[in-house]
């Protein structure tokens, strides 16, 4: 958002043809601002959201501020429109329009009705600058509130989610050996930590402006960052405990920590082909006149004999589960392993496709870099590619050479002689 020029005497013609003109580029601007500030992610997700405390009582706020915003932007685009049809009477302005223009541009000629401030005003006026700066502390007051709401959504939830993921795995680690809530004082600790995530993760996302440091000095908007004094506390805590169970761990035996590995790379190599299999058939849906391999299912074998070595450390037949943990440890990697390579093999007609997504774009903007992005067999030729590779199913082949035509439209373009900005002779 703009600042409009000082006031002054008497404008002559080349200053209101001038300020016009600036004025109407900062109209652009502010309009582009409040418009982004309309569809931005966080104010949509504030307004969706179930706000509480402090987010819900800034946020109301800065509902009402940005309603005032609309309002002082439809004055601000009233009174340019009135001070350009002041100036399009005559093209030779006389002394009483250019009085009346400088009356316009520089004085308090902008009335807004209902503003509703701190002293709930029914009326203010204003001059054009006095307006822009007004329009400014406004939009910054509340991009504030929703850039800060959107920072700590976009940070705390995901993290507290991926630790009560850990936590999760760290309990079933914890029951694995006996240490439970009422028999264990880690087992209570747990229970603790469970539910202060809980609570944790409900208030950040209903009150996410409580979890905000503002940075000292800062008078951007957004500055500063979220506070995760909680959340580290959290972590630190479950930490400590996860360092406990695994000093219990190492007093069982060798062979429990194997087992253990044995079976989350197994759990890692279904996970992976489920992945694979989800991934088939997104690719089928959207790639067409492409050889798609088959997945195949989970290792049921490997997994059989994983029991068969949890019953034989169960009942102690320590000369029978040696060699059956050596053979599971080898096999299980390479069934991770194979997962991996199908899972590649599978979302590979994806990964072309993002390429040649990606390569078209590079040389639209190389294109439009050197002055030719108006070109008409440019322009073709790129649709031509674009609708290809951004419908379903995209045929690759195809869409491979739409996008080699424009390639080449655009070299045999490029390459003709330039002057010194880039454009074509």
């Amino acid at each position: 958002m703009g600042v409009t020029g000082p006031p002054g005497p008497v404008m002559d013609r080349d200053e209101v043809d001038r300020a016009l003109a600036r004025l109407g580029a900062e109209h652009k601007a502010v309009e582009d601002s409040l418009l982004a500030l309309q569809d931005h992610a966080g104010r949509r997700l504030l307004e969706g959201a179930g706000l509480t405390g402090t987010t819900r009582d800034r946020w109301q706020s800065t509902e009402r501020t940005i309603t005032l915003l609309w309002a002082y932007f439809d004055a601000y685009t009233a009174a340019l429109h009135d001070a350009r049809e002041v100036r399009a009477r005559r093209r030779w302005p006389g002394r009483e329009e250019l009085a009346e223009l400088t009356d316009r541009l520089r004085g308090e000629s902008v009335h807004v009705s209902g503003g509703a401030r701190e002293q709930a005003l029914l009326s203010e006026r204003f001059t054009l600058e006095q307006l822009v700066r007004r329009m400014n502390e406004l939009y910054a007051a509340s991009l504030d509130v929703i850039v800060t709401a959107d920072a700590v959504w976009s940070a705390l939830p995901a993290r507290i989610d991926l630790l009560a993921a850990e936590l999760g795995r760290t309990r079933s680690l914890a029951h694995s050996v006996g240490v439970r809530p009422g028999e264990h004082p880690a087992g209570d600790e747990l229970e603790s930590i469970t539910a202060e995530l809980t609570a944790l993760r409900s208030q950040v996302v209903s009150d996410p402006l409580a979890f905000w440091q503002p940075a000292t000095g800062s008078s951007a908007p957004g500055g500063g960052r979220p506070d995760t004094g909680r959340y580290d506390r959290a972590a630190r805590a479950l930490e400590d405990i996860r360092r406990e169970i695994e000093a219990v761990l190492q007093v069982r035996q060798d062979s429990e920590d194997r087992l253990l590995r044995v079976r989350d790379v197994l759990s890692r190599a279904d996970r992976t082909l489920a992945e694979a299999r989800t991934a088939r058939g997104e690719v089928l849906a959207k790639i067409a006149a492409s050889e798609v391999p088959a997945v195949s299912g989970p290792p049921t074998v490997l997994h059989e004999r994983l029991a068969t070595a949890a019953e034989y450390r169960r009942h102690a037949q320590w000369h029978r589960l040696s060699p059956l943990l050596d053979s599971l440890e080898r096999e299980a990697e390479d069934e991770l392993l194979r997962a991996r390579e199908s899972l590649t093999a599978v979302t590979a007609p994806l990964a072309v496709r993002a390429e040649l997504r990606g390569r078209l774009d590079a040389y639209k903007a190389k294109v439009a870099r050197l002055g030719a992005a108006e070109d008409p067999l440019l322009i073709e030729r790129y649709d031509a590619a674009r609708r290809m590779l951004w419908s379903a199913p995209c045929d690759l082949r195809v869409a491979e050479q739409a996008v080699l035509r424009y390639q080449q439209a655009a070299t045999e373009t490029l390459s003709g002689p330039r002057d010194d900005r880039g454009n074509q002779w």
